[in-house]
């Protein structure tokens, strides 16, 4: 499974098609610098990447590294036919068996204005609908005729819903337990931040013990529950004290911290300054 550090997200280079008759051969390459997706329409394509071998059979996708060697494992033995697609990242991205969690940022941010978060794909899968993912290739194609800076921000479009299209398909990261939990247990979080929140309710809401909803929140955020809706409770915060002119004790209760006193001590140890402190760094003087 590939795991993308988002934002920025993976942007799209070019794509094309090939047709391969009897005895043909994908070409061998090394380094080649991009992510390659290759989407097999008809017959079969036999490929190796560092020892690892590969068949990618009709409405199968593959995804070769940027970094490895690819080889031909053996010709097609029938007619094949496939899309290739180039795309790359300037991002983080990791080859992975365990989903990594995003990491907390080391630094104090004043105002957080990019929320990271991680993207999945599996390297090999099979298409549910090809015919919509073959809809979208075929657009791609035309966009590459008209050279105009629309129809490249189409074509990032048209890239992102494929992708999208991708891990639909193959339902990753989800069909893994703890990270299925996690984000259930996020999203929980998220809807009910205004209320006072406890492990118990947690625990019901979810059915699992809060030990472990803590683990799997640990695993895929890098966090436990606690820090989890705190850091969210702030965040919003933040944008009530820079949109809003409402009094701080307001703000503290309508973002689910309770207790004015706790709300101040939170603030100055996350962010390393008052809620007005932090107010007034955006207001004209």
């Amino acid at each position: 499974m590939l795991q993308f550090i988002c934002p920025p997200m993976p942007h799209y280079i070019v794509c094309g098609e090939d047709t391969y008759p009897v005895g043909g051969k994908h070409p061998n390459r090394s380094n080649i610098g991009v992510f390659d997706l290759l989407l097999v329409t008809r017959g079969c394509l036999y490929l190796e990447e560092n020892g690892v071998t590969y068949t990618v059979p009709a409405n199968h996708y593959l995804i070769l590294l940027p970094d490895q060697t690819h080889n031909t494992l053996q010709a097609c033995r029938d007619q094949s036919h496939f899309y290739w697609l180039h795309f790359q990242t300037l991002g983080l991205w990791y080859e992975t068996d365990n989903p990594q969690p995003v990491a907390l940022e080391a630094e104090k941010l004043q105002y957080e204005r990019i929320a990271y978060f991680s993207s999945y794909l599996t390297r090999t899968g099979h298409l549910k609908d090809p015919e919509i993912v073959y809809a979208q290739l075929k657009q791609l194609l035309l966009l590459q005729g008209e050279p105009s800076s629309l129809s490249q921000w189409k074509q990032q479009q048209l890239f992102h819903d494929l992708l999208l299209h991708l891990r639909e398909d193959d339902g990753l990261p989800m069909n893994q337990p703890h990270l299925r939990v996690a984000e259930q247990s996020a999203a929980f979080l998220r809807t009910h931040y205004k209320e006072a929140i406890s492990y118990k309710e947690l625990s019901e809401e979810l059915h699992f013990h809060s030990n472990y909803i803590a683990l799997c929140m640990k695993e895929a955020f890098g966090c436990t529950p606690l820090e989890y809706v705190t850091k969210y409770r702030l965040e919003q915060a933040k944008l009530l004290l820079i949109h809003t002119d409402d009094p701080i004790s307001k703000i503290a209760d309508e973002t689910g911290f309770g207790s004015f006193p706790y709300f101040i001590r939170c603030f100055n140890k996350h962010v390393g300054c008052t809620p007005k402190a932090f107010r007034m760094q955006y207001r004209s003087k």
